[in-house]
């Protein structure tokens, strides 16, 4: 009997839990191949740590097919940007023309079909539509808020000594990328026990923006003080900053969410213990 592992196909295999889900596996001996939109530094890292990159668009299914060759397990993280049900309809024709054994997907913990963004909508729907795939097995990892957001504003906060974000008053517990790698890839290294599931990790304990000011400040060895924004503030500053018009649009209503204090309900959870035998990071050491 062969005691091959099985080849695992990793989309988005360069972004924030791509890399770590795909480094993760590869340390335990998996064949990877990642997926990427472009060449370039990232991807080429990617090959240096041993994985197999291809090049594709996840709104093509034909990319997808190519892709799925050899492959027996997956990850799949719809893309950022509009039209988001597209890329998973098209990933869940893929993967059940292939036969992949499991799949796990990258949700979200706001998902609802009344949430008024329509990247949110569109991934609930998506939470319907791929366990309907009859071949293939299904897990979901819905996380809330990441922790490395926040470090979007890490110039400010080393500068200046301000934490400038519309956050209100909400709490949250944010996971690692790392911790989050280490979640799906136990679900993909060993999906038996987690078929049918849905995950939601998080960090160890809820933080208050002060909170996570005062943590930068330590880490930094200055003050730092939370600096509540308006929403229309980072509106503003979004655009001046060239960010997406979509993706400004999408993000002003889960800071709508952060301020009414959603990423703090059901949290923090024991997954990322109950996945990896070990606790996950406190924000310190991310």
């Amino acid at each position: 009997m062969s005691n091959t592992k099985p080849t695992i196909l990793v989309t988005s295999g360069a972004g924030n839990t791509g890399r770590p889900v795909t480094e993760t596996l590869l340390r335990s001996g998996f064949p990877v191949r990642a997926m990427v939109r472009r060449e370039d530094l990232r991807a080429e890292r990617l090959r240096e740590g041993g994985a197999e990159v291809v090049v594709g668009n996840l709104f093509d299914v034909r990319d997808l097919r190519r892709a799925m060759v050899g492959v027996q397990r997956a990850y799949f993280v719809a893309p950022q940007g509009p039209n988001g049900l597209h890329a998973s309809m098209a990933f869940a024709v893929a993967a059940e023309e292939a036969k992949l054994e499991t799949v796990t997907t990258l949700t979200q913990w706001l998902t609802h079909p009344g949430h008024p963004s329509l990247a949110t909508r569109e991934l609930w729907l998506a939470d319907q539509l791929m366990p309907w795939m009859p071949s293939v097995d299904v897990v979901q990892v819905n996380p809330g808020w990441f922790a490395w957001t926040y470090f979007l504003v890490l110039d400010v906060v080393a500068q200046l000594g301000v934490f400038p974000m519309a956050l209100g008053q909400g709490r949250n517990a944010p996971p690692s990328n790392e911790d989050m790698g280490a979640v799906v890839a136990s679900t993909l290294a060993d999906p038996v026990r987690h078929i049918g599931k849905k995950y939601r990790p998080t960090g160890p304990a809820l933080l208050t923006p002060e909170e996570i000011a005062a943590t930068f400040g330590k880490v930094l060895n200055r003050d730092v003080k939370y600096a509540p924004s308006s929403i229309d503030m980072f509106v503003k500053a979004a655009t001046v900053s060239g960010f997406p018009a979509y993706d400004i649009s999408q993000v002003q209503l889960y800071l709508k969410d952060y301020q009414q204090d959603a990423f703090a309900i059901g949290a923090p959870t024991d997954v990322v213990r109950e996945l990896t035998g070990r606790a996950p990071e406190d924000f310190e050491t991310i």
